[in-house]
């Protein structure tokens, strides 16, 4: 829904709104378009914000629609509850990730021996759930990524890029998982039908759980997504790229949510 001015593709002269701040200065942007459709879904259907992004880099987010009853950060490692992340679900996530694989400091550990200074600019920890590489990806060795991923997955993590970012993630910590945890609670709470739909949006590998898990799915035309070719039978694929895609995601959203968009009683 957002993106760096490297990110706008071919925009034209469309009106932007800058919804991110870094330091002082503007960093991520929406069309005026796409700002005004996802404050219209998020007046009429539970909308739920999913990302990678570690709490912090998510709260710095004027993202429209807000505030937010329910969002997922750290790739499904924490659910924010009225902005407060919910201690309950993050332990049971660090829980299962330490029944099911290498900790974080073993990964890590394993990581840092594989990398260097000629083509990663910085490596990360996040939340304290997974690590990431900063990389110039003209310079990553050929191999690295598969080489590291097929380490991953016998110890219970895996490795996938996006951009600029290799992400090593443990198999515990995804986004559909979550969004399933909030959809319940949605339910249990009578604000959600236990019938409605569920539809979802993400340009990246570590949304393609949580695309296939929906009742229908969109993704952008461009991405790791894009890259890899993916696609299923419940996805559509938007036609534009860069900023405009998200516009068109949104109309596809509204598009899809239409039979339910009742004000005032469950979605």
């Amino acid at each position: 829904m957002i993106f760096s001015r490297n990110g706008f593709g071919d925009a034209g002269t469309v009106a932007m709104e800058c919804v991110e701040y870094y330091e002082g200065a503007p960093l991520s942007y929406m069309t005026s378009t796409a700002v005004t459709r996802l404050r219209e879904l998020a007046a009429v259907v539970p909308v739920v914000p999913a990302t990678t992004r570690t709490i912090e880099q998510f709260q710095r987010i004027t993202l429209p629609g807000a505030p937010w009853r329910y969002a997922v950060t750290s790739n499904g490692g924490n659910i924010l509850v009225d902005g407060i992340p919910d201690p309950a679900w993050r332990v049971a996530i660090d829980d299962q990730v330490n029944a099911t694989g290498a900790t974080l400091a073993q990964v890590g550990a394993e990581l840092r021996t594989r990398i260097d200074q000629t083509w990663v600019s910085k490596y990360r920890e996040a939340d304290e759930l997974f690590c990431y590489l900063v990389v110039r990806p003209e310079s990553v060795p050929t191999g690295f990524l598969a080489e590291w991923d097929a380490w991953c997955r016998t110890h219970g993590w895996s490795a996938s890029q996006q951009g600029r970012k290799i992400y090593t993630m443990p198999d515990a910590v995804c986004k559909s998982l979550a969004i399933a945890e909030v959809r319940r609670r949605l339910v249990d709470s009578g604000a959600l039908r236990s019938t409605a739909a569920l539809f979802t949006a993400g340009d990246g590998a570590l949304d393609a759980e949580m695309l296939l898990a929906a009742d229908a799915a969109i993704r952008p035309r461009h991405g790791e997504l894009e890259d890899l070719g993916f696609t299923a039978p419940n996805l559509t694929i938007t036609a534009a790229t860069g900023i405009l895609a998200g516009v068109e995601i949104l109309d596809w959203f509204h598009t899809a949510a239409h039979p339910v968009l009742t004000v005032g009683e469950p979605a």
